[in-house]
């Protein structure tokens, strides 16, 4: 792998090619590897959105409404990228991922980029969690309907970016740099999300500007939803309410771990 080609390449363009040129591997984490935990938590929703597959007559609750039109545009087949987007933004918004007592914010297109190959590159994230300080989340559309693009590799790139473009604004603001730092990120199909860890490291960094192979392996840990039927996740995501239930749970237990993997704990 050492003898792989290195070039600076823009966030979008990365695929498997460079994960392997720069030592990174992307494995599967069960349950309590990943959100470190043994089970996931409860989830704090409303059952109108937790026991009904359709939208139930009557007077709806604002979030409940919107939940079910949310949900019913990213079915719609072909669904515009945004639909998805605004989908992942409002459940990250119900779940209170933008918090109140930390003033989070919920953005959209983050303009990030970080050095590789001697030249800055821009990088792609459809969402992003942040404080006045720091990225803390990535989300990004997993697309491959019309493409046959990995979304990893490009999610793996954003992360980069958020970590580097992270330690720039401490240097500038006379605040102590981080050496390592797990990135949280998720991918989305429809209403189809998958969780990542994304450790990133100031030597992987180096290696990404200077071209070169790392010596230590940076595991970025993936967790899929363990929904009854793994088969169909992809295509139904959320329309079964068995998988709502596992989704919305994985996603509360995402927003716990936020604030550990940021902090360091």
């Amino acid at each position: 792998m050492a003898n792989l080609i290195r070039t600076a390449k823009s966030g979008s363009d990365w695929t498997g090619n460079e994960l392997l040129a720069f030592n990174i591997r992307v494995e599967n984490a069960n349950t309590a590897a990943f959100f470190n935990r043994p089970q996931l938590p409860p989830v704090d929703v409303s059952d109108t959105i937790l026991e009904n597959t359709e939208k139930p007559d009557g007077h709806l609750q604002k979030d409940d409404r919107l939940f079910f039109r949310y949900l019913g545009l990213v079915e719609k087949p072909k669904s515009p990228e945004s639909h998805v987007d605004d989908f992942a933004a409002f459940i990250l918004r119900i779940l209170n991922y933008d918090s109140d007592d930390q003033d989070r914010v919920i953005c959209q297109r983050p303009e990030l980029s970080f050095p590789m190959a001697g030249q800055r590159v821009d990088a792609k994230s459809d969402l992003c969690v942040s404080d006045e300080n720091d990225y803390l989340l990535l989300v990004q559309e997993d697309n491959r309907s019309d493409s046959l693009d990995d979304p990893e590799p490009q999610l793996i790139a954003g992360a980069l970016a958020a970590f580097y473009q992270n330690n720039l604004r401490r240097r500038t603001g006379g605040r102590p740099q981080l050496d390592s730092k797990y990135i949280p990120a998720i991918t989305m199909v429809g209403s189809s999300p998958i969780f990542y860890r994304v450790l990133v490291t100031t030597a992987l960094l180096n290696a990404l500007m200077t071209a070169t192979y790392p010596a230590e392996e940076t595991i970025v840990l993936r967790y899929i939803p363990p929904v009854p039927n793994p088969e169909t996740y992809r295509d139904l995501g959320m329309r079964p309410l068995a998988n709502r239930r596992i989704i919305l749970q994985c996603f509360e237990g995402f927003k716990s771990l936020l604030g550990k993997l940021y902090d360091g704990l």
